[in-house]
């Protein structure tokens, strides 16, 4: 299995917890599988920095892709709403963490994660709405870019960013 890299993990935070966990990470399970994430265990992920939720999460990941029951690489080729169900089907991995993972990594360009706070923002910003929509009601608006939803969420995520001074886009 190929080891992982920091930009396959989409983060919310300020990039700097992250980059700090991430090399603590690979500071003490190098290289980074899946297997040795679970050889490593829950010592390994302490001194990473991981917070329990984390460390089962990725712990449940990795058991996935170990027993061949998550395939990284062929979600890339699935359908997005077959992807999405393989993904989340992995307790820890939410309808987000799958669309930005799908959109970053994967390579979908017509996925937009509307449940992203951000994207909320950025969007009643632009059209003058004094309230941000809830993500149905942003999916709903979003599906009028299709094919293109996943360059339509990079462009409100730039322009989030903009307007609030800030990087706002989830993945390093």
């Amino acid at each position: 299995m190929k080891a992982w890299h920091r930009s396959s993990f989409p983060s919310r935070c300020p990039r700097r917890a992250p980059d700090s966990i991430w090399k603590r990470l690979i500071g003490v399970i190098d290289p980074l599988t899946p297997e040795n994430y679970l050889t490593g265990g829950e010592e390994a992920w302490r001194i990473a920095g991981l917070s329990r939720a984390k460390q089962a999460t990725l712990a449940r990941i990795s058991q996935s892709i170990v027993a061949s029951e998550l395939d990284l690489f062929d979600l890339c080729e699935r359908p997005i709403e077959e992807a999405m169900q393989v993904m989340t089907n992995v307790k820890g991995i939410g309808p987000w963490t799958a669309e930005v993972y799908l959109l970053f990594s994967a390579g979908h360009a017509d996925v937009f994660p509307a449940g992203d706070v951000a994207l909320q923002h950025a969007y009643a910003h632009a059209y003058g709405e004094s309230v941000r929509p809830d993500s149905k009601t942003l999916k709903i608006f979003a599906e009028r870019w299709s094919p293109w939803r996943g360059v339509a969420a990079r462009l409100f995520w730039a322009y989030y960013a903009a307007t609030r001074g800030r990087d706002a886009t989830p993945v390093a």
